[in-house]
C-alpha cells in the first residue's frame, strides 16, 4: 500500500515487522515512520496499533526543514520516542500539522542519526533532492553534485563519513527503489521499465536488478504480487512468537511449516532479506525489552528460556548494543 500525501505513521503497540520500500524492518514499536508521498508500505504482521495521519503537500513546503523526516536516507524515517514524548505525542494528534512536524523536526535533529551539523545534513538533503530529479538521466557523480553549490571533493567526503555510502551509491538506491515500484506497482514490460529509467539495454538493466536483489525482474514481480507468500510468511511469525521460548533451531519451524531447511530459509531470505535466526533473535529481544519495563532481569532471563541471566544479559548486549541495565537506564532517561 501506499499513500498519495505525505504521511506519518506512527507504531504505539505491537511487534512485528513492516517493509517500506521492500526493505523489511522488525523494531518498529514506539517510532514514527514518515513516508514520501506514493512511498510503498506493506504491514507483514497484524498485531500492530498505529496512528496515520497525512499531511497537505502546503504543511512541508511551507519549511524547507521538514524534509529531513520525509527523505530520511538511512533506512526508514525513524523517530524513536521515549515514554515521556509518548505522552507528549499523543497529546499532539489534535493538533495541526504544522505543530505535528516541528514536535517531530525536533526530535529527529535531537537523535540525529547523521550525526552531522545543520550545514551538513542540508547539503546532504540538497544532494539527495537533485538525485530524485535527475535519477533516470545517468548523470556522472560530479554532475550531480554541481546542481549543489558546493566543492565536490568535500561533499562526496561528508556523504560517506556521515552515512557511510557514496553518492553513487545514493543514485543507485533511487534508481532500484524506483525500478522496484515499476515492476511491483505496473504490469508494464521488464524491457519498458528498462526503458523508462534510463537503460538502454535491457539486460544490462536485469543484471543491475538481480546484483541488487538476488532476483531477476519477474521473478521480483512474481514475489511480491504472491499473497501466499505474504500469509506464509505472516503464518511463521506466529508459530515463532508462539514457541520461541523453547524452540530456537531453524529445524524446528521448518517441520512446523512442512518445509525444509533450504526452502524455509529461502523463501525466508527473499521476502523479508532476514533469515529465521533473525525472525527469533528480534522476538527475543522484543519480548526482553517489554518484560524488563516491569520484571527483573533476573525474572526475565527465566521467563524467556534462558538458564542463567548471565547469558541473557550477554545475549541481550550482543544485539542491542546495551546490557539490560544500559537499556533500562536509557529507558528512564531518554526524553
Amino acid at each position: 500500500m501506499s499513500f498519495t500525501n505525505h504521511t506519518m505513521i506512527w507504531v504505539k503497540l505491537g511487534h512485528g515487522i513492516i517493509e517500506v520500500d521492500f526493505k523489511a524492518y522488525s523494531e518498529v514499536e514506539n517510532r514514527l515512520i514518515f513516508l514520501s508521498p506514493n512511498q510503498p508500505i506493506k504491514f507483514l504482521s497484524g498485531d500492530l496499533e498505529i496512528a496515520v495521519l497525512e499531511f497537505p503537500a502546503e504543511s512541508i513546503q511551507g519549511d524547507k526543514e521538514y524534509r529531513v523526516l520525509f527523505k530520511h536516507l538511512i533506512a526508514l524515517g525513524y523517530i524513536d520516542f521515549s515514554e515521556e514524548m509518548q505522552g507528549v505525542f499523543e497529546a499532539l494528534l489534535n493538533e495541526t500539522p504544522a505543530k505535528i512536524l516541528d514536535v517531530s523536526k525536533e526530535q529527529w535533529f535531537w537523535q540525529n542519526p547523521f550525526d552531522a551539523k545543520k550545514e551538513e545534513y542540508t547539503l546532504i538533503f540538497d544532494l539527495k533532492e537533485v538525485i530524485d530529479a535527475h535519477f533516470t538521466e545517468k548523470m556522472s557523480v560530479e554532475q550531480l553534485i554541481a546542481n549543489v553549490q558546493t566543492d565536490q571533493y568535500s561533499l562526496q567526503k561528508l556523504v560517506k563519513s556521515r552515512l557511510g555510502l557514496t553518492v553513487k551509491d545514493l543514485a543507485q538506491r533511487k534508481l532500484l527503489i524506483e525500478s522496484q515500484k515499476d515492476i511491483a506497482f505496473t504490469d508494464k514490460p521488464i524491457q519498458e521499465v528498462a526503458y523508462d529509467l534510463g537503460f538502454k539495454d535491457p539486460a544490462y538493466f536485469n543484471r543491475f536488478f538481480k546484483q541488487s536483489t538476488q532476483l531477476t525482474p519477474a521473478e521480483f514481480r512474481e514475489n511480491f504480487g504472491n499473497n501466499g507468500a505474504d500469509e506464509f510468511i505472516q503464518d511463521l511469525l506466529l508459530l515463532i512468537r508462539d514457541n520461541f521460548k523453547s524452540q530456537r533451531s531453524t529445524a524446528y519451524y521448518a517441520d512446523k511449516t512442512h518445509s525444509s531447511i533450504h526452502t524455509l530459509s529461502r523463501k525466508v531470505k527473499d521476502k523479508l532479506n532476514m533469515t529465521v535466526g533473525d525472525l527469533i533473535r528480534t522476538e527475543i529481544i522484543n519480548s526482553a525489552k517489554l518484560l524488563l519495563t516491569h520484571s527483573s532481569i533476573k525474572n526475565t532471563a527465566f521467563e524467556l528460556g534462558f538458564e542463567e541471566a548471565n547469558h541473557f544479559s550477554a545475549f541481550f548486549k550482543k544485539y542491542t548494543g546495551q546490557t539490560p541495565s544500559e537499556y533500562l537506564s536509557t529507558k528512564k532517561y531518554n526524553f
